[in-house]
């Protein structure tokens, strides 16, 4: 039977990083509570027997959060055969809170000790013996980053788990309160394991009231509540929390060594001091996000997908298909589903692949080093305004790489009426999939302005407030933001390996799809836009029969309904469509309908023949729409599960896709106004759908009111 070991901690504690050392895992690793939704399972290197299973990020073992829940819930039912309790070194005393209620449950732990390396490098001292001995169980120093020590916590840790004796904890109370907590454990009966009646005693002093869930029946402790309340004069859960925390008082003043000078400000906290500072903050993750898509879409990232799609493809890919197919004499129809369909589909997507890589570079490193949680420390105080926490901004940092984790990770969220919000609102962040369509816009019709790229991510923050703000004020979802309490993990250049590793995950999930989930597309997109009715029979056509296709008669259905937002030829309203099955499919439609194949063989450029296809604001009417509208299928199906109900989802998919028809003619026609002076109609109904907007917008809270210190505190707190 294989061994069982639980790695536990506080957020950006470093946990995740230590379970890919230790397993040699592609998860994910993020610097924003919530980046591990679910307990995730590995292998530990060298050791096929040992499972090592990532727990989510927790303060505590005190149910208020769905991340506390599930490990806690795991703990006590699962029970692994050791706990490796990872604890943040340079924020001690905070994280050994957890440590003392992790000894309580009789299974054996294992203290790993992180970022030593920053412990020593800021001078002081953590005595690993004494610590060791204060608590009762197993210390060893680590940096997880680094990878020093971890070997030697893992192998501790099976050892450990190898002589199955039952942990008791060396923490003790105050004589008063032990004797109560004996008391108490001394009710439960024999279906709770003698290991586990502290941990449980504790637990029904503290009313915790998810605890009765975990026994066959209640005992009635209330006397015993009463007496310890009596004695200390103050509610059990407090005097339970002060009696931890005195402990472990009494712990750092024998095994901490603090430098004398530490009232200086750290490198972090200066760093801080400019980047979180309440008028700059704002302008520098302006700052930072315009270069980090500049360089991404329109300088390094465009040249590398130019020479792709220009020449590996262009001049390389699809001639030498074509010509090696007509030399074995392939049949037309064959040449034409492999160069016309899936090459030209496919590799149209796969040519942005360099942008993508060079945008999740970037992001892995902010997240690594730690800029990304101050983002949602920032976000929070523009968020909180409009009716939202920072919380509700960590989704749509994890979205940015994923629609459908970004979805998920909005369960962190306590309060329903914000979680239904953030799911409806999470994927108006461009993800990964939808880079492709906005290098394409910006290519072919702009010449790669960088404010295109920049504009489109910022769009999507615009729609997220608006959003906010407009919600708020209806029934559905008045209340107040829930609370947002994070740690700011301290600055650190990020390892190359740890950097890559997460942009090759997200580079790797958009390769497969698109030798899946878009290869298929691109062969039914192929089969409807080159067979249809020609000369009064079913046939293969001709490229310039294109119009008589099934595709030409399915997308003419469609198409009227986005005139207004200036792109209504059936060839876009296609194209917009396929996005519904994966937004890479865009893209690889117009690879398709334009006849990427085609042109190049006659040598001609993509960007030429895409930039007559649209006037600019028709172009950048249609890269919005994309943005905001319904997500793929996988991202709607992560909705769905995520709201658990009918009228939820359908509201959610109604809202997203008719606020990108909205804000997709308004673009169009105000646009068109500007640059052609032209007036119509859909100028009408763009200024009605603003005026509407604005009213929305500004309309005062008749359901709710947020109270002034909400609007004037920000929530977000650096522990």
């Amino acid at each position: 039977m294989a061994v069982k070991i639980a790695l536990a901690g506080n957020p950006n504690s470093g946990k995740t990083t230590l379970f890919n050392a230790l397993t040699g895992s592609n998860q994910f690793v993020g610097n924003w509570p919530g980046v591990t939704v679910e307990k995730k399972e590995g292998r530990l290197k060298g050791h096929k027997d040992t499972a090592v299973i990532d727990l989510p990020g927790i303060y505590s073992l005190s149910p208020y959060t769905l991340e506390e829940v599930v490990a806690r819930n795991y703990l006590i039912t699962e029970r692994p055969d050791v706990i490796m309790n990872i604890v943040d070194g340079t924020n001690i005393e905070r994280n050994l809170y957890l440590t003392t209620q992790l000894t309580e449950l009789g299974i054996p732990v294992v203290v790993a000790v992180n970022m030593m390396d920053i412990v020593e490098k800021t001078g002081d001292k953590i005595h690993i013996d004494r610590l060791g001995r204060r608590l009762g169980c197993e210390v060893v120093e680590i940096s997880a980053l680094k990878g020093t020590g971890i070997q030697k916590a893992a192998e501790r840790a099976a050892a450990l788990a190898q002589q199955k004796s039952v942990e008791t904890p060396a923490h003790r109370f105050s004589s008063q309160t032990e004797q109560i907590i004996q008391e108490v454990s001394d009710q439960l009966g024999a279906e709770v394991p003698q290991g586990l009646k502290r941990f449980f005693a504790v637990k029904l002093l503290e009313q915790d009231d998810k605890i009765g869930a975990q026994l066959g029946s209640m005992p009635d402790v209330s006397a015993q509540i009463q007496k310890l309340e009596e004695l200390f004069d103050d509610d059990a859960q407090s005097i339970i929390t002060n009696e931890r925390y005195e402990f472990i008082s009494s712990i750092i003043g024998e095994c901490c060594e603090k430098r004398s000078s530490k009232k200086k400000l750290t490198v972090s906290d200066q760093i801080d001091r400019i980047v979180t500072n309440r008028w700059l903050a704002l302008p520098i993750f302006a700052a930072v996000m315009f270069v980090v898509y500049y360089v991404s879409v329109s300088t390094v990232g465009d040249f590398l997908t130019e020479w792709t799609n220009g020449t590996l493809f262009e001049s390389w890919i699809i001639p030498g298909v074509t010509g090696a197919l007509e030399a074995a004499g392939c049949a037309g129809w064959l040449t034409s589903l492999i160069a016309d369909g899936i090459v030209a589909g496919v590799g149209a997507v796969l040519g942005f692949v360099p942008q993508m890589l060079v945008l999740f570079i970037f992001l892995a490193f902010l997240e690594a080093c730690g800029y990304m949680a101050r983002v949602a420390f920032i976000m929070d105080r523009i968020f909180r305004r409009f009716g939202l926490s920072g919380k509700s901004f960590i989704p749509m940092l994890i979205g940015s790489g994923c629609g459908v984790p970004g979805i998920m990770a909005s369960r962190t969220i306590e309060s329903d009426r914000d979680r239904r919000m953030t799911v409806m609102t999470t994927t108006f962040v461009p993800c990964g999939a939808k880079l492709p369509i906005i290098g394409l816009i910006a290519g072919a019709f702009f010449r790669n302005a960088g404010w295109v790229s920049w504009s489109a991510y910022f769009v999507g923050i615009a729609a997220i407030i608006c959003s906010g703000i407009i919600l708020k004020k209806t029934k559905m979802f008045a209340g107040d933001p829930a609370p947002f309490v994070m740690e700011l993990p301290a600055y650190h250049m990020p390892t190359v390996g740890n950097v890559l590793r997460s942009m090759w995950e997200r580079g790797w999930s958009f390769i497969k799809k698109a030798g899946t989930v878009i290869l298929l597309s691109t062969i039914v997109l192929w089969f409807m836009q080159g067979f249809g009715w020609a000369d009064g029979r079913f046939q293969m056509l001709e490229p310039e029969q294109l119009d008589h296709s099934i595709l030409a008669a399915a997308g003419n259905i469609i198409a009227w309904i986005f005139v207004p937002l200036g792109w209504g030829d059936w060839k876009m309203a296609v194209a917009a469509v396929t996005g519904l099955i994966a937004k890479e499919n865009v893209v690889a439609a117009f690879g398709i309908l334009f006849g990427f194949a085609e042109v190049a063989e006659n040598g001609e450029e993509i960007w030429d023949v895409l930039g007559a296809a649209m006037t600019g604001s028709a172009a950048y009417s249609f890269l919005v729409f994309n943005l905001l509208c319904a997500p793929c299928f996988a991202a709607i199906g992560a909705i769905k599960r995520e709201m658990n109900n009918a009228k939820w989802f359908w509201t959610a998919i109604g809202y997203q896709c008719g606020l990108a028809y909205a804000v997709s003619l308004c673009i169009y026609q105000f646009g068109t106004l500007a640059a052609e002076g032209r007036f119509g109609l859909g100028t009408i109904a763009a200024a009605a759908l603003v005026a509407v907007f604005l009213y929305l917008l500004f309309r005062p809270y008749k359901e709710h009111r947020l109270p002034e210190a909400a609007l004037n505190h920000a929530a977000g707190m650096k522990l």
